[in-house]
């Protein structure tokens, strides 16, 4: 599929990394000095920086793109659509930003017809950029990644988040004890954006998570798709960008994980 080029005769690849190098600059100066915006739930808090962050993006979209939706977490102005849509994370573990953890992350798609067809994913502190075309593979930082080869639960380093539902997350730490010890360790990482990069890029085998918006997903399906695996839902089909539930992993390893938590209510 052939990418719109912006009004300015960039092409939307190049937009989405403009975007994603301010969006992180910004993060990067907000890092350690996070001022409290409001909280929009139960550990879901939102930062000064996270509105910085995507009022930069959402002017560098709407100037290059004005015919295409945005969809993107903070804005009540953005709408979803069928045609070209930009999925926006202006800042993905803001309460990790918010404490100092240095573990968040920022997250662009542009999709077509409700699938993501370029997706870029950054760790700001760390200067990593994730990034990928549909059928032109995954990268980071211009070279080429792939998900791990490891085929089993007990090989593997296993990573999940909860989300801000309480019975969806109680239900995860429930799954988590009941493959436990069968793996070799387990992480709680408090950002989907990097969840589904660290598995593109095989420093984690497993990523399960069972509240996520579109935002929290969009660039990451593309990302480990891209880069050889797969992302499906609790029925073990497809997920979407709307999916509210996945599991990001290699083939061999869904099918071990799916035999090994029949029965196990996660969603």
């Amino acid at each position: 599929m052939e990418l719109p080029h912006g009004t300015s005769g960039e092409s939307a690849a190049d937009v989405a990394m403009r975007c994603a190098e301010s969006a992180s600059a910004l993060i990067r100066q907000g890092y350690g000095q996070a001022s409290l915006a409001g909280v929009k739930g139960r550990g879901n808090v939102v930062t000064e920086t996270d509105f910085a962050a995507e009022h930069i993006v959402l002017s560098i979209l709407r100037e290059e793109f004005p015919g295409h939706a945005i969809l993107s977490e903070e804005s009540e102005s953005t709408t979803r659509s069928d045609d070209w849509m930009w999925v926006v994370d202006p800042l993905d573990g803001t309460k990790n930003f918010s404490r100092a953890i240095p573990h968040f992350g920022f997250n662009l798609a542009l999709c077509h017809a409700g699938q993501p067809v370029l997706g870029v994913t950054t760790h700001p502190l760390l200067g990593d950029t994730y990034f990928a075309f549909k059928d032109e593979g995954c990268f980071c930082n211009g070279r080429r990644i792939a998900v791990s080869d490891c085929r089993t639960l007990a090989e593997a380093v296993v990573a999940i988040d909860m989300g801000y539902d309480a019975e969806r997350g109680a239900r995860q730490l429930e799954l988590a004890q009941a493959v436990w010890p069968g793996m070799q360790s387990l992480r709680i990482s408090g950002s989907a954006a990097l969840g589904f990069a660290y598995v593109a890029s095989a420093r984690w085998d497993i990523y399960i998570h069972s509240d996520l918006q579109p935002w929290d997903i969009a660039p990451g399906l593309l990302l480990v798709r891209e880069a050889g695996g797969v992302v499906r839902d609790r029925k073990g089909a497809e997920a979407t960008i709307y999916s509210r539930e996945a599991v990001a992993t290699g083939a061999a390893m869904h099918d071990d994980f799916t035999a090994q938590s029949a029965g196990l209510p996660w969603t």
